[in-house]
């Protein structure tokens, strides 16, 4: 049996490496164990990956599930299922801590995105690891062929690589690591895994007010998301809210041609595209009346924060070849501070070999919006369609028969997501503070700090029904195509989140 470290004697070990240039000598026994165990952590990691986990399919994200239930179990965690009618399971795993005094919970999503096979270099679900980005030319290398110590860009490419199994699996080997070094975590852990956050969360609120008890905490930290654009380490202090949203125009019953027909039968496409084009302008202000009144200003602390990030906007254009970027020269980390209109996506007619002379009957556009505080999904719907009432539309929510169109000169189906809040917890309280100090150690650096990310995740759920305070820590390379097709893991990024990870277990205790 190993001998565990006492607490007091681990503090003293860890004050004393504070500023010494070397690693503590708890992150360094991490790092070994880390180091002796790579393709062990990358084979459980592998695994997971080989169980497609598209929130709509809700057997297959069961089985994901029980597979995690699994893991924790085999670390002697307390794991089970939470379930609430409708819902597909949450997993809850607990580790208590003899004389801990503080609860945290770990919070990571085990279900992804729907994939394009088609758009994919590989299969979504079965992982493959390449020398470095596909986009750089990163050469297809065989499980077998690889040999410790690897190359920390080396990367996995499957659906939730990054988003967002990578964490769970980081969580479960920070706590083999911790134990092979023989410390204990200082405060008492939960792990917190769901399983349809990219479904939009329905049933989350529902969820957690069903367990509260079981999900009490005095802290949340959300390892959903990539780290800083520059590579540092970042911590985020909230999140945009959002709220999606399907635009279709309509024209005639039939297709017309476009010689007999053009610039006397209306069309869909561009009725569309005016419309577009008055809710938001070329820099990305969004021109709807009022959207924008519910908009609390940042705080000295917030300002101070994004102007202290590293400054990447040169370094992304190149990267991405962009010739300009939206804002006026506003740097990235300043602009998700504001609410954005994203067209995601634009149907009318055909295109290249498909195209013909003729007038499409609809066109749609499919929309989401970002918000910030304090804006409210309810309030920018009444806004938005305020705004398409004023541009001369009849608003129908389902497919409108020959009367409505026939009786109605701009006849526009609005179809709703459902969406949620922002969220923004204060940069300045003590566990902000701590978090803040313990990752910059761990990293040897200091991390990048923003108010808010970028994305949107569901954290104002947790704290409206739990009280507790949300922090953020991501892992993910930035470059990961979340969401995409070829997602992928730069493996020296769930390395680092390893270390993160285990320095917070020990270290949250004391440091807070």
């Amino acid at each position: 049996m190993k001998r565990r470290i006492p607490a007091v004697f681990l503090l003293a070990l860890l004050a004393a490496g504070e500023g010494a240039g070397d690693l503590d000598p708890v992150t360094a026994r991490v790092r070994s164990y880390r180091a002796a165990h790579e393709l062990a952590i990358l084979d459980e990691l592998m695994k997971l990956l080989a169980i497609p986990n598209v929130a709509s399919d809700r057997e297959k994200v069961r089985l994901n599930a029980d597979a995690i239930v699994a893991a924790c179990s085999r670390r002697g965690m307390k794991a089970r299922l939470l379930e609430t009618e409708g819902s597909p399971p949450a997993v809850l795993a607990e580790l208590a801590v003899p004389g801990a005094r503080r609860t945290v919970v770990f919070y990571a999503h085990y279900d992804g995105q729907p994939v394009d096979p088609a758009r994919w270099a590989g299969n979504p679900w079965q992982p493959v690891f390449r020398t470095g980005a596909l986009e750089a030319g990163g050469r297809e290398v065989a499980r077998s062929g690889l040999t410790p110590p690897l190359d920390p860009d080396l990367r996995v490419y499957a659906r939730s690589a990054s988003d967002d199994k990578a964490p769970i699996v980081g969580l479960l080997a920070a706590l083999d690591a911790l134990r092979a070094a023989g410390a204990s975590p200082s405060v008492h852990l939960k792990f917190f895994f769901e399983g349809e956050e990219e479904a939009g969360s329905p049933h989350l609120a529902q969820m957690l007010r069903a367990h509260a008890p079981l999900l009490a905490a005095d802290l949340w930290l959300f390892c959903d998301g990539p780290v800083h654009q520059s590579g540092r380490k970042l911590v985020f202090f909230g999140a945009r809210g959002i709220t999606g949203v399907e635009l279709t125009a309509y024209g005639a019953m039939r297709r017309l041609h476009s010689g007999h027909y053009g610039n006397w039968s209306p069309n869909p496409a561009l009725e569309l595209a005016r419309l577009i084009s008055s809710m938001r302008d070329d820099e990305g202000r969004i021109l709807i009346p009022g959207f924008s009144d519910d908009v609390r200003s940042p705080t000295e602390a917030e300002r101070r924060a994004v102007a202290e990030a590293p400054d990447v906007d040169a370094q992304l254009r190149r990267d991405l070849g962009l010739a300009r970027t939206e804002g006026g020269g506003e740097r990235v980390e300043a602009r998700v501070l504001l609410p954005a209109l994203n067209v995601r996506g634009l149907a009318a007619g055909d295109v290249g070999g498909r195209a013909t002379n003729s007038i499409p009957t609809e066109a749609t556009a499919s929309i989401d919006f970002r918000l910030v505080p304090d804006q409210t999904p309810e309030k920018v719907r009444a806004k938005v369609e305020a705004h398409l009432l004023r541009q001369g539309f009849f608003l129908v929510r389902s497919a409108p028969d020959r009367e409505t169109l026939a009786g109605h000169a701009r006849v526009l189906r609005v179809e709703w997501e459902a969406g949620y809040p922002p969220s923004r917890t204060a940069m300045d309280l003590p566990v902000s503070q701590a978090v803040t100090r313990i990752l910059s150690d761990a990293a040897g650096v200091p991390v990048v700090r923003l108010p808010t990310l970028g994305g949107s995740l569901p954290i104002h759920v947790f704290q409206e029904i739990l009280g507790a305070p949300v922090v953020g820590m991501p892992i993910a390379n930035h470059d990961n195509n979340q969401h995409a097709a070829n997602e992928n893991l730069r493996i020296g990024n769930l390395w680092d989140g390893i270390e993160m990870f285990a320095a917070l277990m020990v270290r949250l205790g004391p440091g807070w």
